[in-house]
């Protein structure tokens, strides 16, 4: 029988290259069953640094890039991720940050109150520190309840450190906030005589810093993580340091704008001095404004408990805000159901519903970088 002029086989088969790549797309992703967790301390310049094996004799620090999967995935400090690669922790080793896992809770912000976008702080946080100067700088109201109302919606519980207490009575201020139910610590400087710039120095504060009032706030934190949040100048990293043992950077107050100097560059978890496991303190950096645009009208009505029941005699659909008519909130007010301070936490509260980002700008240049 007459062989073909050519006899084929399957070396003569030729496949066309596919343009976008030889692997064939799937949407399965592997489970990473082998990965192990850890906790972001902190995040720079793409790089995640996790503690794994927590309190045990294989705790260690692991730098991690993050998969490209996970790209348009934040992952901050708080944060439980699974980790693969190598995860050994030796020098000069990378691991591959592949999931995040669930959260509790989650502190979020907006760049201000008309911003869609989202901007996550921390992630499993149990409280929120809020720390503003008597004086020097000056505190405002507005930015404390920002900080409430963003507490409360994440589920997070607030607590209020008021520091220099001794060059400017406080009390004014906290009238504010006596009908609400979290704690408040104030911190004088050990140096009663420290007053004005003596007490606003760079190491005047460090070296004054209130033994009692550490004491005091050291009860709250065994066992919790902890988010430090307030403007530069108030003696915030001091505090943390004398809690943790670190050596973040501190800053006094510029003498003539009397604006606290930036100095924490990034949001860093620390361990707190001889405490239970899970003790942590996260001090956060400078944040310029705290927008509440991802918060709607009736959870920011959850963070002022004693304006709300005066909600019950509004008519329905009732924004509650400087434009509303007969709003019960008025009345609630007038008839001092909400305390001697009723009339300002009111005004705070309209300021927020009907926020306006050209008074937070403003605000915001006035008390200088949030640190």
């Amino acid at each position: 029988m007459a062989r073909d002029a050519r006899s084929w086989d399957e070396s003569d088969v030729r496949i066309r290259p596919n343009k976008k790549g030889t692997r064939p797309r799937t949407k399965d992703r592997p489970s990473y069953d082998d990965a192990v967790i850890g906790r972001i301390i902190t995040v720079d310049r793409g790089r995640y640094t996790a503690v794994v094996g927590e309190d045990s004799n294989n705790e260690r620090i692991i730098i991690a890039a993050r998969a490209r999967e996970l790209r348009r995935n934040p992952v901050v400090p708080g944060d439980f991720v699974a980790l693969v690669g190598d995860v050994s922790g030796e020098p000069d080793t990378l691991a591959r940050l592949v999931r995040v896992e669930e959260r509790r809770t989650l502190l979020r912000r907006s760049a201000d109150d008309t911003d869609p976008i989202e901007r996550v702080v921390v992630a499993n946080a149990d409280q929120l520190v809020v720390v503003v100067a008597a004086a020097n700088p000056e505190p405002r109201t507005g930015f404390i309840d920002r900080a409430l109302v963003a507490a409360y919606d994440a589920g997070i519980e607030p607590l209020l450190l008021v520091t220099k207490a001794d060059v400017k009575d406080p009390a004014d201020l906290l009238a504010n906030y006596l009908s609400l139910d979290f704690p408040v610590i104030i911190s004088r400087t050990a140096d009663a005589e420290a007053s004005g710039i003596d007490a606003r120095s760079d190491d005047g504060l460090s070296a004054r810093l209130d033994s009692d009032a550490v004491s005091q706030l050291r009860a709250h934190l065994d066992g919790k993580v902890t988010v430090m949040l307030g403007h530069s100048g108030v003696g915030k990293s001091t505090m943390v340091n004398a809690l943790t043992g670190a050596e973040r950077a501190t800053g006094g107050v510029n003498a003539v704008t009397g604006r606290g100097r930036h100095t924490s560059s990034s949001a860093l978890a620390l361990k707190l001095n001889n405490a239970p496991s899970g003790s942590w303190i996260i001090d956060t950096p400078g944040i310029r404004s705290f927008g509440l645009a991802h918060v709607d009208a009736d959870r920011i009505l959850h963070a002022f408990p004693d304006l709300e029941p005066g909600t019950e005699s509004c008519d329905r659909g009732c924004k509650h805000d400087a434009t509303a008519v007969n709003c019960g909130l008025d009345a609630w007010v007038t008839g001092g159901h909400a305390g001697p301070s009723g009339v300002a936490r009111l005004g705070s509260l309209r300021r927020l519903l009907g926020a306006d980002p050209r008074q937070e700008a403003k605000e915001t240049k006035e008390l200088g970088t949030v640190n």
